[in-house]
């Protein structure tokens, strides 16, 4: 926790912890995103920050639309009632002070939202590269219970093997809770299970508590989930193949044979018209078509196992 955290903390932390109730689904993504600061910590500086930027962004675009009297480029045609007549004098000053107050609400809410969903897509990221390192991390683990290692010397081992990602900081949680708070290895297991994000590893680790709660093989069942987690993902890698090539289709039928379809029929149909104005062109070329392939390349990423 930093100075700045610390102060933000120090300003809000007791009213943020009496509404802690509140914010459970927060918690468990702070949790499940192994982000080291408290929540209390973590809401406390998201507020601060949000009224910070909030109020940074309205000074800045309200001294620029008063400097640059940008309100007077609107021009209202209509019928004025007799009310509203005086306060047009006052239009480039009242006109500020809404741009001023809609700045506020919009860049200090886009911070407070950012600040909310940032955890939950650390999570996300963090589940995927779990369920895609999984197995091989049981294979090594199956390796050492093979050789006769102990349970809380091989999550030891696998928690100082950097090559499995994510699945090494989750046992590097379990390693914590035993070697920190004294907790036994049972313990451990349950503790770590509940807040890591991905399924794959909750069912694991439960599985390995039942096996040495009933002192049956562990080798035995690390085998099994191994063999289980390999044949999963290699159907994982087929489905996604599967879904890749049915949207390049898409792809190719959306941003390529689409708009080379409307440039050619606008730019005949400006020929037939004698429309010299090509804005429905300039929208296709430099708005459509940049748009529509971020948008597939969002997707595509956002669909990509890791490994």
């Amino acid at each position: 926790m930093n100075s700045y955290e610390r102060f933000c903390f120090n300003v809000l932390g007791k009213r943020v912890k009496a509404r802690r109730e509140k914010y459970s689904e927060l918690r468990k993504d702070l949790l499940s995103a192994r982000i080291q600061n408290p929540f209390e910590v973590y809401l406390s500086t998201a507020i601060v920050t949000s009224v910070l930027v909030g109020l940074l962004a309205a000074v800045c675009i309200g001294a620029i639309t008063y400097l640059f009297q940008l309100t007077k480029l609107i021009t209202y045609r209509g019928a004025v009632p007799d009310a509203l007549v005086p306060i047009a004098n006052y239009s480039l000053f009242l006109g500020t002070v809404v741009v001023t107050i809609i700045s506020l609400l919009v860049f200090g809410g886009l911070t407070y939202l950012i600040y909310n969903l940032y955890p939950a897509m650390i999570a996300g990221n963090r589940r995927r590269n779990i369920d895609a390192t999984l197995p091989y991390a049981i294979n090594y683990i199956t390796a050492m219970s093979t050789a006769g290692i102990p349970p809380a010397e091989i999550f030891r081992q696998l928690a100082d093997s950097k090559i499995y990602g994510e699945s090494s900081v989750e046992a590097r949680y379990i390693v914590r809770e035993i070697d920190m708070f004294g907790k036994d290895l049972i313990d451990a297991l349950r503790i770590t299970s509940v807040s890591t994000p991905s399924m794959r590893m909750k069912e694991f680790i439960q599985g390995a508590m039942g096996s040495i709660s009933s002192g049956s093989n562990l080798t035995v069942y690390f085998r099994t989930k191994a063999e289980q987690y390999s044949v999963e993902n290699r159907q994982t890698q087929k489905l996604f193949l599967d879904t890749l090539g049915l949207i390049a289709e898409s792809y190719v039928t959306a941003m390529v044979a689409g708009p080379l379809f409307l440039i050619i029929l606008q730019s005949i149909m400006s020929v037939i018209g004698n429309n010299a104005n090509p804005i429905f062109l300039f929208v296709i070329i430099y708005m459509m078509i940049p748009l529509g392939s971020i948008m597939f390349v969002i997707m595509i990423s956002a669909m990509t196992p890791e490994g």
